[in-house]
């Protein structure tokens, strides 16, 4: 069964034969392996493109502000499903990341969208009135500001502080990152909070400055967080906490349902 319309049938990443694997255009073991480091590889593999020096550290610093940030939900549903299943590590991985999503970890790709419109919309009036607009606009609509506002982090989250200063320092445009200081600075106006700028904005900001692709832009804090899992994991083989965890969030949890008569709830 076709579902969807079936133009393409071509891709522009890989192939091989019996001797030699391509990848974009490149031998993977004439120039490739041991000719370029991963980060040079992972921009190369989204665009086909290498990138200079700016783009790298950019991209480079970004992966490495977002891979670990403690016990959040990613962190402990991994530890935990490890626990549970030992011997599947792709599985506690794949748990972290199925956790990955709007409010955490997965903001990047939405405050991008939002810097992207403003950057757009303020070549057409003022930067402070696209800001305006935008925010007002996702007031509206009940809808949150990505990449704003951060439970620990209240003055400033100083890992936005660095990326903007790494992009500074790597001479790249500030299109992007003069957009995320003016939805910063609207913010109180429109909202009536004080939400600071937080990593989720900052990672889109100093990345679409430097010519990162708008829609690869969630894959940079997955494949930076996988990284993160795999040392979590990896400590649980010889610190295990996964049902420490499991056991403080049944200590923390009443239960409020209906119980037949005479039970007494038991110690967990």
């Amino acid at each position: 069964m076709k579902i969807g319309k079936q133009e393409h049938r071509s891709s522009s990443i890989s192939t091989s034969n019996a001797d030699t694997i391509v990848i974009r255009g490149k031998d993977l073991c004439g120039e490739l392996i041991g000719h370029v480091g991963f980060t040079n590889y992972f921009w190369f593999l989204l665009t086909g493109d290498t990138p200079n020096a700016a783009q790298r550290r950019v991209l480079d610093a970004t992966l490495v502000a977002i891979a670990e940030h403690g016990l959040v939900p990613s962190v402990q549903a991994s530890r935990m499903t490890y626990a549970a299943a030992p011997e599947a590590l792709q599985g506690a991985v794949a748990a972290g990341l199925l956790g990955c999503g709007s409010v955490i970890l997965g903001a990047a790709e939405s405050a991008g969208m939002l810097l992207s419109e403003v950057v757009t919309a303020g070549r057409e009036s003022t930067l402070e009135a696209a800001a305006t607009q935008a925010v007002s606009e996702r007031r509206a609509q009940r809808k949150a500001i990505p990449g704003y506002g951060h439970p620990l982090h209240k003055g400033e989250d100083p890992r936005a502080t660095r990326l903007f200063q790494v992009a500074a320092e790597a001479g790249l445009p500030d299109d992007h990152r003069r957009a995320a200081k003016q939805i910063e600075a609207v913010l109180p106006a429109v909202t009536g909070k004080n939400l600071v700028m937080n990593v989720s904005a900052g990672i889109p900001a100093v990345l679409l400055d430097a010519g990162f692709p708008v829609g690869a832009l969630k894959g940079v804090p997955l494949l930076a967080r996988t990284a993160s899992l795999i040392a979590n994991l990896l400590e649980e083989q010889s610190k295990p906490i996964g049902f420490v965890l499991s056991h403080a969030a049944a200590k923390a949890i009443d239960y409020d349902g209906p119980v037949p008569p005479g039970f007494v709830r038991g110690d967990t």
